[in-house]
């Protein structure tokens, strides 16, 4: 869902709303925390910040527990279930991938984009 802002506002940064909006993901979820915490004022610019951090913290842990999976199966020989979770894997950073970009992209532009569970959490926190 999205809705573009036309005047996004002055930030406590000093930073354009919408250059703030594009940092916010660019580490994932250290970034949003660290904009989220530091902008006062600007709702767009937190909101990009609370998503980026419910967005790519979710990302993070599903491939935190991936890896263990992995790990363990592979410590204990389990050779069916190895492909299958390294394809998980794999599929959990070309999500990411993708959703950094395209979040990225359209902060800058100036555009509330709302992902469907994420962004509803998001709008509710700011």
């Amino acid at each position: 869902m999205t809705s573009k802002t036309k005047d996004l506002g002055k930030t406590s940064t000093g930073i354009e709303a919408n250059v703030a909006g594009l940092l916010s993901y660019v580490l994932g979820w250290v970034t949003g925390l660290i904009f989220f915490l530091i902008e006062k004022d600007n709702k767009f610019v937190k909101f990009h910040a609370m998503q980026s951090m419910i967005v790519f913290g979710a990302l993070f842990v599903a491939q935190i527990g991936v890896g263990m999976l992995l790990g363990a199966f592979i410590m204990m020989r389990l050779v069916f279930f190895i492909p299958l979770f390294s394809l998980l894997n794999t599929l959990i950073i070309l999500v990411a991938l993708i959703l950094w970009v395209i979040l990225m992209v359209k902060a800058y532009q100036g555009e509330k984009f709302k992902l469907p569970v994420a962004g509803d959490i998001a709008e509710k926190h700011i």
